[in-house]
């Protein structure tokens, strides 16, 4: 009975350890990803045009996140959503997996043999992870920044994965004693036994640092050889394939090549190295085989697989890409598919597991519905001198495009806004929620334009000489408007948006000014009543257009200031009449002075 009970507790303790260990990492991960902001996956989708630029930021990112899949998850979803090619993506798998090998080096702190040194106790993380637990609760619990809050998930999530590394090594103490255990552990030094018993562990745990951080644990406590080591480090290579498979099953086919792409080259490089390492062996006998893997034995055969294999693979990359595309070919209705989602390709689903990411995204597919709306207006202004059928279809067309963009986007951003969001973060999906209407508004009077622009042309209508150059400059003055909110939208430029409103009051009155001229014409009949509704017609949806400029340089001023009240901003603008402002609109109306006439 007591040995049933030993035996219990020791396998109780094992799981609850490994329990802790992934949670922890998983925390650790998260709280990493929160602390980018998006910012990792936006340098990712920029950085993998250049192979090795690509290769080693796959590296770096999975060192920094502690996670070979948690990094694959999102070249998946990238690729996904049409960002990166197949071609990019490779490389940053490539380097995903010599990237992973970090952690199992922060594993074996926990194993420094510190009874001579002082100093070296206090480098265990079992000796200074309380205190970085404390640290993190604190931050974690009692810290408004969300910033502290992302440093505090990330201190507590490290101090569980080491809690949890060290309750594997006591739980698994004991077996130093059990000879039946050491009896099961030298069957997995038969190559293929312990190669599949790396494969389908992992695969349960979802991780191979988890594998590998209980093989770290055993040999703390029991002699482990290197002939039981490597197969077991081999096959965990294979078996963490399985989380960027799961992740791809909700995934387009190009989705669903990338996690193919990262199985492919595991399972090579794993079938070589088992292939060609064990033929060695048997020629010539390794001697080290039967040797204790020692201290740095488990991370320096994980890290020397990898160290070999992934830099060897960089140049044939594209065999890996191949393979992807052999499996699921490419057929005709993908490749409609993809030209019809090609612009909001960018809001992909799977972001929204990291809604910082997600809002960059969507803020990005909003830029372009800008651009799109600033075409629309460009060519339907065009249109009112020069009417072509053709440009007009254009002008319908990306007002349409423009109404899918905001339909799209919206829909998006509620799904982000179900998520808990960072205040800052809260307030940009606001200002994004606000700005992409006035972007579909600024399309629809594009579209009114042209529709005017038609009519005109259609009845031989055009304007005055005199009221065609007040009609330019009205336009050069919305064209500028309407350029620099978008830059201001674009690039959050808070002094471009301070810009806006003293221009946006100089075009109030340029309206006020060509209406008063047009009736002074018109009274001396200079000029028809048709002309002059035509006149009306453009000239408001040029100070309308003028508004929503506005209004989108007061999203970008208050999501600066952390704040949101955009009324009481303009009221206070206005009302002070600062020094600055007057001289900004006095500035405006010199530049788009109309020019002097005599009635």
């Amino acid at each position: 009975m007591k040995d049933f009970l030993d035996s219990f507790k020791m396998v109780a303790g094992l799981i609850g350890g490994l329990a802790m260990f992934l949670y922890g990492m998983n925390v650790m991960s998260g709280g990493l990803t929160k602390a980018a902001g998006g910012r990792l996956e936006s340098v990712l989708a920029k950085v993998t045009k250049h192979p090795i630029i690509a290769y080693l930021f796959g590296v770096g990112v999975t060192a920094l996140v502690q996670s070979s899949s948690a990094s694959t998850v999102m070249v998946v979803g990238l690729v996904n959503s049409g960002i990166v090619t197949l071609k990019q993506a490779v490389n940053v798998i490539l380097g995903a997996n010599l990237g992973t090998t970090f952690t199992a080096w922060i594993l074996t702190l926990n194993n420094l043999n510190s009874t001579k040194y002082l100093w070296l106790e206090l480098l265990k993380p079992r000796s200074f992870t309380p205190f970085l637990a404390l640290i993190g609760i604190g931050l974690y619990m009692f810290s408004k920044s969300e910033k502290k809050k992302n440093i505090g998930t990330i201190l507590l999530g490290f101090s569980v994965l080491m809690f949890g590394m060290s309750s594997m090594s006591d739980a698994v103490a004991p077996l130093k004693y059990n000879e039946g255990f050491r009896s099961l552990l030298m069957k997995f030094s038969n190559p293929l036994i312990g190669f599949l018993v790396g494969i389908f562990f992992t695969m349960l745990i979802q991780s191979s640092a988890g594998t590998i951080g209980v093989l770290q644990a055993i040999s703390g406590s029991i002699p482990v050889y290197f002939n039981i080591a490597i197969p077991v480090v081999v096959g965990a290579e294979v078996g963490t394939c399985i989380t960027a498979i799961l992740s791809s099953f909700g995934a387009n086919k190009n989705g669903k090549r990338t996690a193919l792409m990262h199985l492919y080259f595991n399972i090579i490089k794993a079938g070589l190295f088992m292939v060609i390492f064990y033929s060695l062996n048997a020629v010539m006998n390794f001697s080290f085989m039967h040797q204790e893997v020692g201290l740095a034995g488990i991370p320096g055969v994980h890290t020397l697989v990898n160290l070999v294999a992934t830099p060897l693979m960089l140049p044939f990359s594209a065999v890996l890409v191949n393979l992807a595309l052999s499996s699921i070919p490419i057929d005709e209705k993908e490749k409609k598919e993809q030209e019809e989602q090609q612009g909001i390709r960018t809001l992909d689903p799977l972001f929204l597991a990291n809604p910082p990411f997600a809002l960059e995204q969507a803020r990005l597919a909003a830029v372009e519905m800008a651009n799109f709306s600033k075409d629309a207006l460009d060519k339907a202004i065009a249109l009112i001198t020069d009417y072509k059928e053709e440009e007009a279809q254009e002008v319908d067309y990306l007002e349409r495009k423009v109404d899918q963009y905001e339909d799209q986007l919206g829909t998006y951003l509620m799904k982000i806004n179900n998520h808990h969001l960072a205040p800052e973060d809260s307030h940009t999906l606001t200002m994004l929620l606000h700005c992409i209407t006035d972007y579909e508004r600024i399309s629809d009077h594009a579209l009114n334009i042209m529709q005017k622009a038609k009519g005109m042309a259609e009845n031989s209508r055009e304007f005055t000489p005199k009221g065609q150059i007040e009609m330019d400059i009205f336009a050069s003055a919305v064209k500028e408007i309407v350029d620099m909110s978008i830059k201001a939208f674009e690039t959050r430029d808070v002094e471009i948006a301070k810009s806006i409103e003293p221009l946006e009051e100089a075009i109030d009155g340029i309206q006020k000014e060509v209406k008063r001229r047009h009736v002074r014409r018109l009274r001396k009949g200079k000029c028809t009543i048709e002309q002059g509704f035509d006149l009306s017609d453009i000239g408001t949806d040029y100070e309308r257009i003028a508004d929503h400029c506005s209004n989108i340089a007061v999203g970008v001023i208050e999501v600066h200031d952390d704040a949101y009240d955009a009324h009481e901003y303009l009221e206070t603008l206005k009302a002070d009449k600062r020094e600055g402002f007057e001289q900004a609109v006095d500035f405006y109306e010199r530049k788009y002075q109309l020019p002097s006439v005599k009635f």
